[in-house]
């Protein structure tokens, strides 16, 4: 199997690392892992991608790339330029902080998954939940490494992975924010909602006078609706959510209908 891998914490990132043990431990010893991954963070920038200007990729290493942009180039990269051939399996994170709940529609890591499936690929967003059980672990992304294999493998043997017409399938994965020795399992979960969790903005003052802006996210630990992905998570269980690119309503066609009748 020949793997590629990418993140959008940046080339240098330790969740990459982790990334690249479960892909090594998927592939086996025949397969091969490829990474191509942004050279600097791209936290944030979602489903972004370089449209209008070039990006610079500078090969590091055998298999192993860096491109100045997001994750989503980092995908369009790898397939179009840096690997010869196309992967048989995309792998995004292990994400520093979940990318549940509302975080999903800002994430880069989920915006590179959402690229590969775009791109007809197998794809998987991984991402490790933080909290106070895990700040001061010397392994924080240790829940990840230890199921990570665990739960890609299962996804690849046993979920559904339609290539028809329609958006193709792709899926999230968070671990919880405790050791790994205490998770629970594995929860199938929707995407939740955090009330009140939205990103605001701080401004301060720089010692020249000009005035900048910080975005700040909101609280993380609230927990979400029963059967949802962060409210799984802090119940300490690993949230697998499928996702597809069609960000449609369906449920309110038919009203939306009748108002145009």
């Amino acid at each position: 199997m020949r793997i590629l891998i990418t993140n959008d914490d940046g080339i240098n990132a330790p969740g990459l690392a982790v990334l690249e043990e479960i892909a090594h431990e998927i592939a086996g010893p025949r397969g091969e892992v490829w990474t191509v991954a942004p050279a600097f963070e791209q936290s944030g920038v979602g489903h972004c991608i370089s449209y209008s200007r070039p990006m610079l990729v500078a090969e590091l290493g055998p298999r192993r790339f860096a491109a100045e942009g997001s994750p989503a180039d980092c995908v369009l990269a790898a397939i179009g330029d840096a690997m010869p051939g196309r992967p048989d399996l995309v792998l995004s994170g292990v994400n520093r902080g979940n990318n549940a709940a509302e975080n999903v529609l800002y994430s880069g890591t989920i915006g590179a998954a959402l690229e590969a499936a775009l791109q007809s690929l197998p794809a998987i967003a991984l991402s490790q939940y933080l909290g106070p059980e895990t700040q001061d672990a010397d392994d924080k992304f240790e829940a990840a490494r230890r199921h990570g294999a665990e739960v890609v493998r299962a996804l690849l043997d046993k979920a559904p992975w339609e290539s028809s017409n329609d958006y193709r399938l792709f899926y999230n994965v968070n671990f919880p924010p405790i050791p790994a020795a205490r998770v629970q399992g594995v929860r199938a979960a929707t995407q939740g909602w955090r009330p009140d969790t939205v990103f605001t903005t701080e401004a301060q003052t720089a010692p020249t006078g000009r005035r900048f802006l910080w975005v700040k996210g909101g609280p993380q630990h609230r927990p979400t609706a029963p059967g949802s992905d962060a409210a799984a998570n802090l119940e300490g269980y690993i949230s697998v959510t499928p996702m597809r690119a069609d960000l449609t309503a369906h449920d309110q066609i038919d009203t939306l209908a009748r108002v145009f009748a």
